[in-house]
């Protein structure tokens, strides 16, 4: 297959793919506890679109079919979209710097200080000195706060005059999200009224999504994806390695703190509002590599997609499986995640032997 007739079979993958979702987002804002069909569904999200609206007609449609619709079910699938395209680039490009098939968006801790933040806010949430602090801020500021403080410390210890070797910024990752586990935890044995909250939070959830959230979010995550997708040729001529990519014109110091503070902006976005969500990050790098390849200029599109597909899936699956109760997400997204990562580790050894 030539170049030509492989970026025609790429754009027609990639039609073929948002059109899916799109389906998706109707069929999955049809499904829940209240009976409402697909046709209606379609019926209420198109009669929100300009021009398509006047064609439209809404008459048999309850007003609170449309409520439950527009403003809780539509706000948590544009959440797990926006969310699973986040994390999807997020964890492309670290496996692209570490050089590392396994890293992924929580690798720096940046979720562990992210949920170390919202264990604060949570705690301050019940105390009576605090709950005009909490009402102001909120939990979702706490740990968006955390997260970017964790990154600037991990940030700071990882340096070497300009440069950040990957090695030490890894173990300095690693290493911090051990130590902020432990303050977490010690923080739960102490204030046991909450913890409940706190670890569902830790488990991750798109349940509170709001209109309100998705305007805070949305510019964030997708800013820093266009950022960082725009390093894509970098990133390839970075794969042959550092020396190499430096005598080839590549500021490679620069790329690395660019990725760095522009993802840990995504993270810190996205586990500050749907607490943490594992494996997205990891799984779905490695499923499109092997459907696209290792361009960046491709993988970052079709990761973004695939993540986009696969969160929003998982999350109608986590509320919708033992209705009127719900799973949380990230428990889902690990039972995908967990066994894809075993074959992975499987896949390695059988290479080695």
């Amino acid at each position: 297959m030539n170049f030509t007739e492989k970026k025609t079979h790429y754009n027609i993958l990639f039609i073929i793919l948002t059109v899916i979702l799109f389906l998706l987002i109707i069929f999955c804002a049809a499904l829940g506890a209240a009976d409402i069909n697909f046709f209606k569904s379609m019926k209420i999200l198109f009669s929100k679109l300009p021009f398509i609206n006047i064609l439209i007609d809404t008459s048999n449609i309850k007003a609170s079919e449309s409520l439950i619709v527009l403003n809780i079910r539509l706000p948590r699938i544009l959440m797990s979209i926006i969310i699973g395209i986040g994390l999807s680039i997020v964890g492309c490009s670290f496996q692209a710097i570490f050089k590392n098939p396994m890293a992924d968006p929580y690798i720096l801790g940046i979720s562990s200080g992210s949920a170390l933040g919202a264990t604060v806010g949570i705690i301050l949430n019940f105390s009576f000195l605090s709950k005009f602090l909490n009402s102001v801020i909120g939990i979702s500021f706490f740990a968006f706060l955390g997260g970017i403080l964790t990154t600037l410390f991990v940030y700071n210890i990882a340096r070497v005059g300009k440069k950040l070797p990957t090695n030490t910024l890894l173990l300095s990752g690693v290493t911090m999200s051990f130590l902020l586990s432990s303050i977490i935890s010690i923080l739960m044995l102490f204030n046991r009224n909450q913890l409940e909250d706190i670890y569902m939070w830790t488990m991750g959830s798109v349940s509170s999504a709001s209109w309100q959230e998705l305007k805070i979010v949305v510019p964030i995550i997708l800013i820093g994806s266009l950022i960082i997708i725009s390093l894509s040729k970098d990133l390839n001529i970075m794969l042959t390695g550092d020396s190499t990519a430096e005598s080839l014109g590549v500021n490679v110091e620069k790329v690395k703190k660019i990725i760095l503070i522009t993802s840990s902006l995504i993270v810190a976005s996205c586990v500050s509002v749907t607490g943490i969500i594992g494996f997205v990050g990891l799984i779905i790098p490695h499923i499109t590599r092997l459907i696209v390849g290792p361009d960046h200029k491709i993988l970052f599109p079709f990761s973004a997609l695939f993540g986009a597909i696969f969160l929003t899936i998982t999350d109608t699956l986590a509320r919708t499986l033992i209705n009127p109760s719900e799973i949380p997400v990230g428990v889902i997204t690990a039972l995908f995640g967990a066994p894809y990562f075993l074959y992975l580790l499987y896949q390695n050894k059988k290479k080695v032997l």
